[in-house]
């Protein structure tokens, strides 16, 4: 036999492609990869064209095509495009199934989480677009529905979307996960209800008093340069300053205002959101606000 042209044994052709004997009689029994004719003893015999044929073949499984695939675009029934727009569609989802395992893993590892908690994080970050349009809208009726707001601001609460993007980062995925958990939480429910009825500017545009504290950084920026001087909150002077900046306003409505923020983690909600929309905030300002809680405390008493 002429080995630069055929007909070559199988043997030759896996010298000649580099694969092993067995991985070519099961392409050749799968038809992708068939012998062009076979020995009088039966032998499966190979030409030049098998060897360019067998070179293909392992192109497109190396890219993850399986043999029906394969077998598709051989036979002419698929182009290699058709097919691998197919293809890019199917690892796109195992890349997005793959992200939501490594999240997933990460926040149990992070949290040191249970057996039942585990299962409740991966079904949650597996649900669909549906199933987690749901989630949020059932949480917008129960907690925005009550608010008397103007048409304008109502119609923003419509509108109001939280949800991962099509390719979501872990964190995205970690904290849509936190957020899940936190909005079904009927405790939770009920305490950022309370919140947002004493923040949420009344029809006219009227602002409650305390509501600035939330949707502006500036007395928490203020707050966190005394705490790094080493203010302390009880003091005379810290009630003062406080009562100074709210000095046209109900300090005890101020006060409930914050107290009912502080109760529901709003900043940390506020977080949450931001990191499931990939966007950067400001920090959490927690202790800013419990030590401004504090100096009104001291104020009002």
């Amino acid at each position: 036999m002429d080995e630069s042209t055929g007909p070559f044994t199988i043997g030759q052709l896996a010298r000649r492609t580099g694969l092993d004997a067995r991985t070519l009689r099961f392409w050749s029994d799968e038809g992708v990869a068939p012998p062009i004719t076979r020995s009088p003893s039966g032998y499966r015999l190979y030409d030049a064209g098998s060897v360019a044929r067998v070179e293909f073949v392992r192109t497109l499984r190396e890219l993850g095509l399986g043999l029906g695939d394969v077998r598709r675009v051989l036979d002419g029934r698929a182009t290699v495009g058709e097919v691998a727009d197919a293809h890019v569609a199917a690892l796109d989802a195992q890349i997005r199934s793959l992200k939501v395992s490594r999240a997933v893993l990460s926040t149990v590892a992070k949290r040191g989480s249970t057996a039942e908690e585990t299962a409740l994080m991966n079904r949650l970050a597996r649900l669909s677009a549906g199933e987690r349009a749901r989630i949020l809208e059932d949480f917008k009726a129960d907690v925005y529905g009550v608010l008397a707001v103007d048409s304008s601001l109502r119609d923003r609460i419509r509108d109001l979307r939280i949800d991962l993007p099509d390719d979501p980062t872990p964190d995205q995925v970690d904290a849509w996960i936190e957020w899940a958990e936190l909005v079904q939480d009927s405790g939770f429910r009920a305490r950022i209800r309370a919140f947002f009825e004493l923040t949420t500017p009344l029809p006219g545009g009227q602002r409650p008093p305390g509501a600035r504290i939330w949707w502006a950084r500036q007395i928490v920026n203020e707050i966190a340069e005394l705490r790094a001087r080493g203010a302390d909150p009880g003091t005379p002077a810290a009630a003062r300053l406080a009562a100074d900046k709210f000095r046209n306003e109900d300090l005890e409505a101020v006060r409930a205002c914050l107290r009912a923020g502080l109760q529901a983690n709003a900043d940390h909600y506020r977080i949450l959101v931001a990191r499931v929309r990939g966007r950067r905030t400001a920090p959490d300002g927690t202790q800013e606000l419990q030590w401004l809680a504090t100096a009104l405390r001291t104020a009002c008493d």
